[in-house]
């Protein structure tokens, strides 16, 4: 094929795959105050608005009120412009981390919608896009919006150097995170990173100290540490309660707890997790036999 005649059809294949692409991010999306939650889509560089942020509400959270109180403080203090800290919660699975953080952002934006204020963002980042955590810090430094990143399930695993990328956001520096920036993370694991890998750092290291100082004093600079442990029966039956309560389950609360320590005792847990698993089975179970 003739040269004159091959560059139109190129002309042709740029244009399409131009049109295909996604725009790229741009901070004026934040500016809606309609719409309070994106993913960051580090690969491709752009923000992913979500209309309905996957949530359950704060009051549905039970056994963990000094848990609330610290996270809904600290992120009112935020919102209200004022200095804040970033925070790390962890502990064990299914207790409802990550509820926690989306239930506390969604209050205080009721909050601040209801007193005239504007709301905060909460921009999710994937574990293996931190390490183009720089080219979101770039973006929002063009808004004037208060932002709240948030990592969940975190952890980093031998040779992850992606650590580095978050370690230097919550340090600060000139080029580390703006003003309106919180960093939120949740992890299973209370130092981020296995316990092996800290040994293994330090029998292979130079100096064995300093490789686990290195390891370890990640979790150091989450200004609030907090823990959620394990459920015990009475924590266990709370959350079944609520949940049967918001739901309007016709069944006996004696019946009710006991299908839900049977379904525990089955999954080998009690959590937050498993209690929402076990109300949702047990509200279609009821819904079928109601037919």
């Amino acid at each position: 094929m003739p040269a004159t005649a091959l560059l139109p059809l190129l002309n042709r294949i740029a244009e399409s795959l131009e049109r295909m692409a996604p725009p790229p991010a741009d901070p004026a999306m934040l500016d809606d105050p309609t719409q309070d939650s994106f993913i960051w889509q580090g690969g491709s560089g752009h923000l992913l608005p979500i209309p309905h942020m996957q949530a359950v509400p704060l009051k549905l959270l039970k056994g963990i009120d000094r848990q609330i109180r610290q996270v809904m403080g600290n992120t009112r203090f935020f919102a209200h412009g004022l200095a804040a800290n970033n925070v790390m919660l962890w502990g064990a699975r299914g207790m409802g981390k990550s509820s926690l953080v989306k239930a506390c952002l969604l209050a205080v934006n009721e909050e601040q919608r209801r007193n005239g204020h504007p709301p905060l963002a909460l921009i999710e980042i994937p574990r293996d896009d931190l390490a183009t955590l720089p080219q979101l810090l770039a973006l929002l430094r063009r808004t004037s919006r208060r932002v709240i990143l948030f990592c969940d399930d975190l952890s980093f695993e031998t040779q992850d150097a992606d650590y580095k990328s978050l370690k230097s956001v919550l340090d600060g520096g000139i080029a580390g995170r703006p003003d309106n920036v919180l960093v939120y993370a949740t992890s299973n694991r209370r130092h981020l990173m296995p316990q092996n890998m800290i040994e293994n750092e330090a029998g292979d290291a130079i100096n064995p100290g300093e490789a686990i100082e290195e390891k370890v004093s990640l979790s150091d600079r989450f200004g609030l540490w907090i823990g959620l442990y394990g459920a015990s029966q009475p924590h266990y039956l709370s959350i079944i309660d609520a949940y049967a309560e918001e739901r309007q389950l016709p069944i006996a609360r004696e019946e009710l707890h006991r299908r839900a320590l049977q379904w525990a005792m089955q999954r080998g847990s009690r959590s937050g997790r498993v209690a929402s698993q076990f109300i949702t089975a047990l509200s279609a179970e009821l819904a079928e036999e109601a037919r």
